[in-house]
């Protein structure tokens, strides 16, 4: 298995500065990752450091806390898109989920998958597990289906807690094969990685991507 071709190497630090994107993203071609994930702010300088390679550049919207109105998640996934995104990363309305109010849930992701599929983008949809309870999950992955998203994700990485192997395994089981699952928050071994990809993920975000590859203790 060719692990790197799973990972998200990733780089959502406020304080992250040019040099280290540019360490990214020198990282990503070095080691064949599938992507680099990077702030807003930072997708076209990552964009034009990876230029005539295959990784791709992700962006986030909506990050992290997911309650930005819907008007301003299509405002930044347009900007990051027409700097050079080829995949968003959305948080969604958190406390709109637990309001059930279901509809504006959806129609929040709708929005976005629109703007993202007319550019030929992927949407990976943010649900943050460690916030919601199991069958908040289940419903959170059932609208983002409905939505159109084309991944649904565990985690920010800014949450109390990441990626759990029963969170993946329960998003895996919802989704089927219709969707994509993206492990992310908290994984720093291969061993870490190889678990959640057996439990069902078929992307894994990480900043430890490296450590990851070269198989280094955790941190």
């Amino acid at each position: 298995m060719d692990i790197a071709k799973y990972i998200d190497h990733t780089n959502l630090k406020p304080y992250a500065t040019k040099e280290d994107i540019k360490k990214l993203c020198e990282e990503a071609k070095r080691y064949g990752f599938y992507a680099v994930c990077v702030n807003p702010y930072r997708v076209k300088f990552a964009k034009e450091q990876l230029k005539g390679t295959e990784v791709k550049v992700v962006s986030v919207i909506g990050f992290p806390l997911g309650a930005t109105p819907t008007e301003v998640k299509i405002f930044e996934a347009k900007k990051a898109l027409e700097d050079g995104a080829d995949e968003l990363d959305m948080v969604i309305n958190i406390g709109a989920l637990k309001d059930r109010d279901y509809e504006y849930v959806k129609d929040d992701i709708a929005e976005v998958v629109k703007v993202a599929h007319e550019k030929g983008a992927i949407v990976k949809v943010i649900i943050e597990t460690c916030y919601l309870t199991d069958e908040e999950k289940e419903i959170a992955c059932k609208l983002a289906m409905e939505a159109g998203a084309d991944f649904v994700k565990t985690s920010t990485g800014f949450g109390s807690e990441g990626a759990k192997v029963e969170d993946v395994k329960l998003m895996r089981k919802v989704v089927g094969d219709k969707l994509g699952v993206k492990a992310a928050g908290g994984i720093r071994t291969y061993e870490q990685a190889l678990e959640m990809i057996k439990a069902g993920a078929n992307r894994i975000g990480t900043s430890s991507g490296v450590k990851i590859i070269e198989g280094t203790k955790k941190e």
